[in-house]
């Protein structure tokens, strides 16, 4: 059973969101595969993590850069595990089959789109029924995460 959390994005961009959580899953020496919806998707995202914060680094690569088993963070378009992550993060609506290969996924999802809104709750139903343990975190007006189920 993996541990399913979705997060509700209301205040923050995926840009702004992403970078935190990969740097809390390094800081617990776990590896991470970033799964978006497109090519041009990815390699956006990939020079965010370059460029977010200049005082911090976040090791990534795409099918880009190669050599996945030396990424700790590796971002891709297609449900594959190349770098043996123990995280998963689902971007932009995307969706994988592997879910119960990781120990966690994350689903960040645009809460102010309506569209995206529907499937990130579709995407729960689905998890749910498939054993997952699942947890929702909104964002509060400060800027944090609350547990809202």
């Amino acid at each position: 059973m993996t541990e399913v959390a979705f997060y509700h994005l209301q205040r923050s961009t995926l840009e702004q969101v992403l970078p935190k959580l990969l740097e809390k899953t390094l800081a617990s020496e776990k590896r991470a595969v970033v799964l978006a919806a497109s090519v041009d998707r990815v390699e956006a995202l990939a020079a965010q993590l370059w460029t977010y914060d200049p005082e911090s680094w976040l090791p990534h690569g795409t099918a880009r850069d190669g050599s996945p088993e030396e990424q700790p963070i590796w971002l891709s378009e297609r449900d594959e595990n190349a770098n043996g992550a123990a995280f998963l993060f689902l971007c932009d609506g995307a969706d994988s089959a592997n879910i119960a290969g990781y120990e966690r996924c994350f689903d960040l999802f645009n809460g102010n789109d309506a569209a995206a809104l529907e499937a990130a709750r579709q995407r729960w139903q689905a998890r749910k029924a498939e054993g997952h343990a699942v947890t929702y975190w909104q964002q509060t007006e400060r800027g944090g995460w609350e547990r809202k189920a």
